[in-house]
């Protein structure tokens, strides 16, 4: 039975994914705000069809959410981890490989909404470009989501916190909104199956600025995974 549900969601998931990226092209030729508006649409319509495979998706923590500039920083399980992002934060903005940006409609949408599409090569190149597009981002009160580990990790792995965020930190002077979540104990990274139970996204306390590096991924480490491991025991 969890088979065919999974089946089923994944199906339904991806025509609901082709008729809004192909239905929707002439949002294109508009401004930016309405491929914003696409993607929480698309991103809740992800997260609303769900039930389908017995998951339930709890948001806590919503007081955290930001609303304006910062950098948000959720621990990054699965795909789910990303299209959440879409469904509830307010003007999302990732920092995504150049090699998704050639894909049509989703690297066409991408750059209309102005994601920082980067070389993950290119070394202090790269970091220089994210604080510039990023300021830019700030200006116009969008959050910047950057997965701090840079890439999936299974549940109760050990993680791997990269230093780049922290250069961010201190470069752009904004919050940073820690995301601690459960999501890869039912969506697993690889593999269609999706395991019946409760996926919790929360948002926890935004980290300040102005602690210095050590500090700051110390406590950016401590509340993510502090709060992860607790998840997993729903």
């Amino acid at each position: 039975m969890i088979v065919v549900r999974s089946l089923t969601y994944v199906a339904l998931f991806y025509l609901w994914t082709a008729a809004c990226a192909v239905l929707a092209t002439p949002v294109l030729l508009g401004p930016a705000r309405w491929t914003l508006a696409l993607f929480h649409i698309w991103g809740r319509g992800v997260v609303g069809m769900l039930p389908i495979c017995g998951i339930k998706v709890e948001v806590r923590g919503r007081e955290h959410i930001p609303a304006g500039a910062a950098i948000v920083a959720p621990k990054h399980q699965c795909m789910l981890d990303v299209f959440a992002q879409f469904a509830w934060l307010p003007a999302s903005a990732f920092v995504m490989k150049k090699e998704l940006a050639w894909i049509p409609w989703f690297g066409w949408y991408a750059r209309k909404v102005g994601t920082i599409v980067i070389d993950r090569e290119g070394g202090a190149t790269t970091m220089r470009q994210v604080i510039r597009e990023g300021t830019e981002l700030f200006k116009q009160g969008r959050q910047v989501v950057i997965f701090p580990e840079g890439t999936r990790k299974a549940p109760g792995d050990t993680p791997d916190y990269k230093p780049g965020i922290a250069a961010l930190y201190r470069e752009l002077n904004v919050p940073v909104c820690p995301v601690a979540t459960n999501a890869g104990a039912h969506w697993p990274a690889h593999g269609f199956v999706r395991r019946p139970g409760t996926i919790v996204f929360e948002y926890l306390e935004p980290i300040q600025p102005g602690l210095k590096r050590a500090e700051f991924m110390r406590l950016l480490e401590e509340r993510i995974e502090t709060r992860s491991t607790e998840l997993l025991a729903l």
